[in-house]
């Protein structure tokens, strides 16, 4: 049986600063179509280029986890 699969719209944004830069992260608000807004969760990875890979791979795979029918 194949199943729908809906297009979707990931929204995202990448900084690279020094370790220990930042002091506060809030969510980033969207303005929707339908005229509502939704808040995006910013997150903060801190390590090397390695360590900062192998954890965003791990967040966007633990992200589609939660959403099983994608």
């Amino acid at each position: 049986m194949m199943s729908f699969m809906a297009n979707l719209t990931l929204i995202y944004g990448l900084r690279l600063l020094p370790e220990g830069e930042v002091t506060e992260i809030h969510d980033a608000t969207l303005k929707l179509a339908n005229g509502h807004e939704a808040h995006v969760t910013m997150h903060l990875i801190e390590g090397s280029r390695v360590e900062i890979e192998a954890q965003l791979k791990r967040s966007l795979d633990a992200f589609f986890d939660f959403y099983p029918e994608l």
